[in-house]
């Protein structure tokens, strides 16, 4: 038994658009759960397992796996999908590192310049800075149309995901724009905005409710 805890307009979207793309939305129970919003709407919802009441989190036969890089990652593997680069892949390597780049560099870049904080040494020390951020992706895609290669992945799923909540932080770079652009026409948006007003329904959510933190 896999069963995804998500709740819409949340870091669960992206992997719910990973199933779809994968073909498995049907083979793993999806598990709408109410969540704190920035808004002061939702709550923690006692049916999610996540300890601080977060979402994403997979459920798989009693075992608990939270973080989108480690959830997307068990997923493409236990699924074999093409989504996802094998370990005898030569984009594995790459593969890994875009996953946890994600995590461990660009999402903490991006809130730290939302709070105006980027610029701190300590900051720079930690996680580089947004301009070397923004040169790495555009190196990666200076060889190929996708962060890997030129085959779509959950590492540019997960990578892109950002910019659809902090516009703002797109930066005026050609490739940085095509490659979002190509990412978007990669997922079935008609899919996710469908499931994503259903499920605001379910929980008594406002459509256009603000992002969750």
């Amino acid at each position: 038994m896999i069963t995804l805890y998500y709740s819409p307009q949340s870091r669960s979207t992206s992997v719910l658009s990973l199933l779809r793309l994968m073909g498995k939305e049907t083979e793993v129970k999806i598990e709408t759960v109410h969540i704190q919003r920035q808004s002061g709407a939702g709550k923690i919802d006692p049916r999610n397992p996540h300890p601080d009441g977060k979402v994403p989190v997979l459920e798989v036969d009693g075992q608990v796996i939270r973080e989108r890089a480690a959830i997307m990652l068990w997923l493409t593997d236990h699924f074999d999908s093409d989504l996802g680069r094998g370990i005898s892949s030569p984009g594995r390597g790459a593969y890994l590192s875009w996953l946890f780049y994600y995590g461990n560099v660009m999402e903490p870049l991006l809130y730290l310049g939302f709070l105006e904080m980027a610029d701190n040494p300590l900051v720079k020390s930690w996680c580089r800075d947004s301009a070397t951020m923004y040169s790495t992706i555009e190196a990666a895609l200076a060889r190929h149309d996708f962060l890997i290669d030129d085959q779509f992945s959950a590492a540019d799923l997960l990578m892109v995901s950002p910019f659809s909540w902090l516009p703002d932080a797109i930066p005026d770079s050609k490739p940085i724009r095509d490659w979002i652009a190509r990412c978007e026409a990669a997922q079935d948006m008609v899919f996710i905005a469908e499931t994503e007003n259903a499920a605001m329904k379910e929980l008594g959510l406002p459509t256009g409710d603000e992002p969750a933190t």
